[in-house]
C-alpha cells in the first residue's frame, strides 16, 4: 500500500500516532534531534504547523542515529522541545530510524511507490500529500521554510 495511513506508532508519551487520523492533510515527517547543528530548525517547524495547521501535521520523529545528537530520554526530550521551542506538534517516541517500519517504508520506493532515499542525518524531512502519498525528500539543510515546501503547502 502506497500511504503513510497504514502506520501506527507510540508518541513520545506513550500513546499512539495513527497516521490514519491524518487523512486530508498535509504531512511532513522529520527525524529531530536536540543536539544538532539543525536543532533550531524545531522553531521554523513549529511556525509552519501554526501556520498551516488547518492543512498540515508535522511528525517530529526524535532519533540518536547521527553523531548521538539525541542521548536524552522521552520525557527529556518532549521538555527541551517544549521549554526551548514551544513545539506542539506531535512527537513520536524516540526511535531508531533503521528499524522503524515507518522510516522503511518512506525510504524504500518499493514500498512507497515513488523513491528510495537513506536518512542521512537529523532533520530530514519528507513531505506526504493529504492521501498519505510520498511526494519528495528534503535533506537536513532545507529549511522548513524554504520557498519549495511553502509552494507544496500552497502559500
Amino acid at each position: 500500500m502506497h500511504s503513510i495511513h497504514q502506520f501506527k506508532v507510540t508518541d513520545i508519551d506513550g500513546g499512539e500516532i495513527d497516521f490514519k487520523s491524518f487523512e486530508g492533510k498535509k504531512i511532513i515527517v522529520v527525524n529531530v534531534a536536540s543536539q544538532c547543528g539543525f536543532t533550531p530548525q524545531y522553531q521554523q517547524l513549529e511556525e509552519l504547523y501554526q501556520e498551516f495547521s488547518e492543512k498540515l501535521i508535522i511528525v517530529g520523529v526524535p532519533t540518536n542515529n547521527f553523531g548521538g545528537q539525541e542521548p536524552g530520554t522521552n520525557d527529556e526530550i518532549r521538555t527541551f522541545c517544549q521549554m526551548k521551542y514551544g513545539v506542539s506538534f506531535p512527537l513520536s517516541a524516540k526511535i531508531d530510524v533503521r528499524e522503524s517500519p515507518v522510516y522503511q517504508w518512506l525510504t524504500s520506493a518499493s514500498k512507497n511507490g515513488v523513491l528510495d532515499s537513506e536518512v542521512s542525518w537529523n532533520f530530514q524531512k519528507y513531505l506526504l500529500d493529504e492521501s498519505g502519498a510520498l511526494v519528495k525528500m528534503l535533506p537536513s539543510s532545507v529549511s522548513p521554510m524554504d520557498e519549495s515546501v511553502l509552494d507544496w503547502l500552497g502559500a
